[in-house]
């Protein structure tokens, strides 16, 4: 059982924010697969399903985004998934707006929702999908909690995309072939 996070903060007033960035990837996998992340349950909203003939989890914490790892170890504790099969998708200011890269591990580099999760799990080794969104040319609060421009948007959709695909091909092969393709 692989268990995908998108990271965010519940409620319309954060809706469509860079911040909620993890949140979109798993909206815009709802959306291409015809299906809702609707139960309530462990912090979050999930949905368990069986995807390309591999069951998978996709949760979207509703606790704010700096107790995500609340939501995150209930889910990995209940269904007793390996740290292994997990892989987090989050905002990233130190990556372009568009880009996205994967990675194995690594602090949380100042991100406090994964800085929770990784304090909570008591583990690094969190594989992650960064999504893109430049850094602030002005205070990191405000720029991370506003939404992005017409012209990060247009980035922001093509990156999703490529999130999604990357999503596909860590099911269907493994997180080093999807490094390999998506870095």
């Amino acid at each position: 059982m692989l268990l995908f996070v998108g990271l965010g903060n519940p409620g319309t007033l954060y809706q469509n924010t860079r911040h909620n960035s993890g949140f979109s990837v798993l909206e815009a996998f709802e959306t291409e697969n015809g299906v809702e992340i609707d139960k309530e349950g462990f912090k979050g909203k999930y949905l368990k399903l069986l995807y390309h003939s591999e069951e998978i989890i996709l949760l979207k914490p509703q606790t704010f985004m700096n107790l995500s790892g609340e939501s995150v170890s209930a889910v990995v504790n209940f269904y007793k998934i390996p740290i292994d099969n997990i892989v987090v998708i989050y905002d990233d200011m130190d990556l372009p707006c568009g880009k996205i890269r994967l990675r194995e591990g690594g602090s949380s580099g100042g991100h406090n929702g994964i800085k929770n999760i990784i304090n909570l799990l008591g583990t690094e080794n969190i594989k992650r999908i960064k999504i893109g969104i430049g850094h602030p040319p002005y205070g990191v609060i405000d720029y991370v909690l506003g939404k992005p421009t017409k012209e990060e948007e247009a980035l922001l959709v093509a990156a999703r995309k490529k999130a999604l695909n990357a999503i596909d091909a860590i099911i269907d092969h493994d997180f080093h072939y999807a490094m390999s393709k998506f870095n």
